[in-house]
């Protein structure tokens, strides 16, 4: 058996093809890059648009392989909710969009399994955090402003039914 070979890349979602980054990496291990990325595109599809880690594990001596996606960024999912480019290059002063705070607790469930908040009220406040440097306001008011709510206690329905 020989040993697997792991190949990290980030890719556009529903979009890889076998041009570089893809074809670089696998075109050496004998792989049918067009079922590589074939399956990517497949599991990619509903990140349309957004970057996202992909890990391919592939076996070079019987031209098996296994694909694995990761989550996109914390910034690339508030691009995406937002239907922006980018986040802002001057988030103090231009402010490039407005969340609700139904969208920041969707990102903050699709985030936790990889953060190191231990909940989904500590989730939330950092994907609050990302959107201060950003320059996305939530629900029309400066991401802080909402941490410092959460901490004082009103939003403790919506985390208590969450945890």
């Amino acid at each position: 058996m020989a040993d697997k070979k792991i190949i990290d890349l980030l890719v556009s979602g529903g979009q890889a093809t076998a041009g570089p980054p893809l074809g670089p990496a696998l075109g050496p291990l004998g792989l049918n890059i067009l079922s590589v990325v074939n399956k990517i595109n497949e599991l990619t599809k509903d990140y349309s648009g957004m970057r996202v880690p992909v890990k391919i594990s592939a076996d070079p001596e019987d031209k098996s392989f296994e694909v694995t996606v990761g989550t996109p960024t914390t910034s690339a999912l508030i691009v995406s909710e937002l239907n922006i480019e980018k986040g802002s290059g001057t988030p103090n002063t231009e402010k490039v969009g407005d969340l609700t705070m139904d969208q920041v607790l969707r990102i903050a469930k699709i985030k936790l399994p990889q953060m190191l908040a231990q909940n989904l009220k500590n989730g939330t406040k950092e994907i609050l955090g990302t959107c201060v440097s950003m320059g996305v306001t939530v629900d029309g008011k400066d991401p802080r402003e909402l941490q410092k709510e959460i901490d004082a206690g009103n939003y403790s329905e919506i985390f208590s039914k969450g945890e």
